[in-house]
């Protein structure tokens, strides 16, 4: 099997998102803070030619388990 560029992408992003997913669920147990508590991000660029203005929002939040899950996913696709 042919490793692609776009499955590894794939997996990155659905490791980012279980552990998110993880770190939601595990929010209301107060031992697993450390893991849960997501640093947040935020870029915001914009210009405005008079003609056209575009504004864009992008908003990051990654905690220690989406870390996690993207290494996970990493290391899955080796062993493809």
């Amino acid at each position: 099997m042919k490793k692609s560029k776009w499955l590894l992408l794939l997996l990155i992003l659905l490791g980012l998102l279980a552990g998110s997913l993880i770190g939601y669920w595990l929010d209301a147990v107060p031992g697993l803070s450390f893991l849960t508590n997501a640093i947040e991000t935020d870029w915001k660029p914009s210009f405005d030619l008079h003609v056209i203005a575009v504004d864009l929002s992008i908003h990051i939040n990654i905690s220690l388990l989406s870390i996690v899950g993207m290494l996970i996913a990493i290391w899955w696709y080796r062993k493809l």
